[in-house]
């Protein structure tokens, strides 16, 4: 279900979004939800980056927070030079769940 949310922006942004808008031939309502979502997905990937950097989060925690598999969640670490801190038991415990999972 869609909802409107009303926000005050600095000129600069409506110029901004104005410029998008006409480039993509759609309306500015469009564009700020596309980057909205952009802006979500990265900030997401950003957060479980640090919180498996501080050991807040196991690796499958952070790839499911994030909302990118599993096999793909290395990828981002390594784009963001962060070494993989992957133990033995914790891949036998992500196996399990994974296993569990397809019953």
């Amino acid at each position: 279900m869609a909802k409107t949310i009303t926000t005050r922006l600095p000129d600069e942004f409506v110029l901004g979004l104005g410029k998008i808008a006409s480039i993509e031939k759609v309306d500015t309502s469009a564009i700020v939800r596309k980057l909205l979502a952009k802006a979500i997905s990265d900030w997401k990937k950003e957060y479980a980056i640090e919180q498996y950097k501080k050991g807040e989060f196991s690796f499958g925690q952070a790839a499911k927070f994030a909302e990118i598999s599993l096999w793909d969640f290395p990828n981002l670490l390594k784009q963001n030079k962060i070494p993989i801190n992957y133990d033995e038991e914790e891949l036998e415990f992500e196996l399990k769940t994974i296993k569990w999972k397809k019953l």
